[in-house]
């Protein structure tokens, strides 16, 4: 079980998008679960993706605040990702 960042609801782990930090540091939206790097979650709406990005959540996630660009490619990569075929979380990685 994992819990959404922007509802907090707890979720089994295939339900939720995964936002990860690379060891790179970049961040990408990791569609099958798998990806090496810290990981927050979130349910496939839009809804929490963007309480998330307003509320600034991923810095407690992440142990440090991601600039105000990292949460407008997050919005545009999970908004692609989320109206792709139909809705649905196709398996792609999404990086931003």
């Amino acid at each position: 079980m994992r819990t959404c960042l922007g509802c907090m609801s707890e979720k089994p782990k295939k339900e939720l998008l995964r936002i990860v930090k690379t060891p790179e540091g970049t961040f990408k939206i990791d569609n099958i679960g798998k990806m090496n790097g810290r990981g927050a979650y979130s349910c496939k709406n839009m809804e929490c993706i963007k309480k998330i990005c307003k509320g600034k959540k991923l810095g407690k996630a992440f142990g440090e605040q991601p600039g105000q660009e990292v949460y407008d490619m997050i919005l545009q990569a999970a908004e692609s990702v989320l109206t792709s075929d139909g809705g649905g979380i196709d398996g792609r990685k999404e990086e931003i």
